[in-house]
Order: C-alpha cells, then structure tokens, then sequence
C-alpha cells in the first residue's frame, strides 16, 4: 500500500502542504467559493494554485501527479438548485463505496485524463472539491481514483479514512465504509446548511443577521428521526449561533403559525442587551423565505413546539 511518503519528491511535501492549506480554509468558511481558491496554498515561497478555474481536473505544473478534481453544482435553471439531487451526491447518500467521475471531453488519453489514470495507478492521495451549491464546495480530504475506465469515459472516486496522518488509500470493505460515513456525514451538513442559508437569502430566520460565518442550518426535527429528520429546507432554519444554541436547548420555539415564543426562564431573568435582545423576541414572526415549498413544515413546528412547552 502506498503512502503519500513513498511519492516523488517534491510532489510529497508539496501535497501535504496544499492538504495542510485546504483544512485551514475549510475550517474557517466551512463551505469553499472562488475567494478561497484565489491565493492558492504557498510552497517554499512560491504560491502554487490549488484548482484550474476553467478545468475540474487540475495537476500543478510544479507537481509530478494530479492535485485536485472538481465536481460543479450546476447552476439555477428552470428549478432552484437545490431542488435538484445530483448523481454524485446520490451514490454518497445511497452507500455506494466508490463514486463516478466523468472524463474531461471523449479522449482517454488527453492529458486531464491520463493524469487521473496516473493518479489510479500510482495510488495518489487527491483533493476532491464537491459541489454542494453554485459556486460552493466541500472539500474531501484524502480522495483517491479507485478506477480509470476508458470504455465509460470515467473514473471512480473513493475517500480515504480522514484525519489520519498516513495518507493511504482505505485497505478494505472496513475502511471504506467508515470513510464513506464520515464524508456522508459532512455532505449532509454542508449541502443541508448551504440549501437552508440560500432559500433564506442567506439571513437569520429569527434575527435578520446576514454574516453568512454565524449562521448554522438548525434542524426542526433531529436527523435521528426516520420518519420527520431528513435534510430538506422545510425541516431546516438559518439561525445564528446564539439563535441555534437557545432553540437546541428549548428556550426560543416556534410554533406552527410561525410565532416566536421565549421561554419564562429567559423572561424572569435581567443580564444585559444580549439576554435582552432574545428576550425581544416574544411574539415576533421568523423571517420566511420566498418560495412557499422552502417554508418551515408546519407539522415539523409542531412536533417541536411541544417539547419547548413541555421543557417549560
């Protein structure tokens, strides 16, 4: 099994240095826009790009093997975006342990293409940016090009155990399902969060706020339950971080006609502006987004104003 270490030199170093790169950004801005990717990662004073922003195949031309691959939310058509469910996002979801990745243009041997037939071959630990919105991606750090198949014009993608500081392609089923769960894990978050935000014009269901980093996708009913708890826009609310923490915890809630209802053991209590100001909340009515269908599901609300009572 090959390890990041057993590469060429400086590729190596280089690699380590783009990964080291990409997690300080994603921990930051969470979800990856065209800003972040701008200023590239620095390597000995140099600064190498981390994508081709014309291209979702990318390999520096100081870099013996293959760095990145892209993959594109497509853009609003007809439908909102998030209305849609891309196929790479579905095999995420669905369980399938590998996932396809389409050829750049229909010749296997043109150049973006044989640098993931390279990367195959060589067992090369890769940057995989997932579109989870236009413009926005998660990346998934390590992914690996499990398969390069000339016939389909595509290649398959798996993830390797994140976090570990050897960098090898997962060894087994074990592997790999572990790998797949922690990477479905993120893509329901972040996709989830970036719908939520977007159908909210990107504010504060409860305070109008609109600094995209304070904001959280709030679920009304947990993702633990089967039958209510799925990631879609009606089960979710933009809320900021304090918003999130008082909702979590039954001291804000929300009743199905959308009202806001603050708990009496904030209303009893006196500590400054910040416990005033969701003290102010009482009685107000959320913030709504546009479409009727991304509207907070008035069963969801109810289910969940019931525990806020109860929690009184």
């Amino acid at each position: 099994m090959i390890d990041i270490s057993d590469l060429p030199e400086p590729d190596a170093r280089m690699r380590l240095a783009a990964f080291e790169q990409v997690r300080k950004l994603s921990e930051i801005h969470g979800e990856l826009t065209a800003a972040e990717f701008k200023p590239g990662f620095t390597f000995e004073g140099r600064r190498i790009p981390l994508v081709n922003p014309q291209r979702g195949i990318f390999k520096p031309r100081e870099m013996r093997f293959l760095l990145s691959i892209k993959t594109v939310f497509p853009r609003p058509g007809g439908r909102v975006w998030y209305d849609d469910q891309r196929h790479v996002h579905r095999q995420i979801f669905e369980g399938d342990e590998a996932v396809d990745y389409a050829f750049m243009g229909a010749n296997p041997d043109a150049a973006d293409n044989r640098w993931l037939r390279e990367a195959h071959e060589n067992r090369v630990p890769v940057i995989y940016f997932l579109g989870i919105a236009p413009g926005r991606y998660h990346a998934i750090v390590p992914s690996f090009i499990s398969g390069w198949d000339p016939a389909a014009l595509k290649a398959q993608v798996v993830f390797g155990v994140p976090d570990q500081e050897r960098m090898t392609a997962p060894g087994n089923d074990t592997e790999r399902r572990y790998a797949l769960t922690a990477v479905k894990r993120r893509l329901h978050q972040a996709s989830f969060r970036a719908a939520v935000i977007t159908a909210y014009r990107g504010r504060c269901a409860l305070s109008g706020l609109r600094e995209p980093r304070l904001l959280d996708a709030a679920h009304i009913v947990s993702d633990t339950d089967e039958t209510m708890g799925q990631p879609v826009v009606e089960n979710g609310l933009p809320l900021s971080k304090l918003h999130h923490a008082a909702f979590d915890s039954h001291l804000i809630g929300i009743d199905p006609d959308y009202r806001v209802h603050v708990s009496g053991r904030l209303l009893g209590q006196q500590d400054g502006p910040l416990l005033e100001a969701l003290k102010q909340l009482q009685g107000n009515r959320l913030h709504l987004p546009n479409r009727d269908q991304d509207q907070p599901d008035r069963d969801r609300l109810a289910m969940r104003f019931e525990r806020f009572r109860n929690a009184a």
